[in-house]
C-alpha cells in the first residue's frame, strides 16, 4: 500500500478535542452548507492545510473566504447560513 506524502500533519486536535482529519473534509465538489464552510476555516485555523490550499481546493476566492472567517469570528457558525446573510451583514 502507498501513501501519499503530504507537507502538513494528517491530522490535528481542535480546542474541543475533537480530532480533525484530511478525510473528515468535505469533497472538492460539493453544496455549501454552514457546517462544511465552518469545517473548511477550522482546519485553516488549526493548520490542516492552508489558506492556498483551501481556496484552490474549493475554488474559492479570497473575498468569499475571508467572508467565511470574518462571520464566523463576528458572529459564530449561524451567520454562515445563506438565509442569514443580510441579518449579519448590515452595519
Amino acid at each position: 500500500m502507498y501513501l501519499r506524502k503530504s507537507t502538513g500533519p494528517r491530522a490535528v486536535q481542535l480546542h474541543d478535542g475533537t480530532i480533525l482529519t484530511l478525510a473528515d473534509l468535505p469533497p472538492a465538489t460539493v453544496r455549501w452548507v454552514a457546517s462544511r464552510k465552518a469545517l473548511v476555516v477550522k482546519a485553516v485555523v488549526h493548520g490542516l492545510i492552508t489558506r492556498q490550499d483551501a481556496i484552490a481546493r474549493y475554488g474559492l476566492s479570497d473575498e468569499e473566504f475571508d467572508g467565511w472567517c470574518a462571520a464566523i469570528r463576528d458572529h459564530g457558525i449561524r451567520a454562515l447560513r445563506v438565509t442569514s446573510l443580510q441579518k449579519y451583514r448590515q452595519p
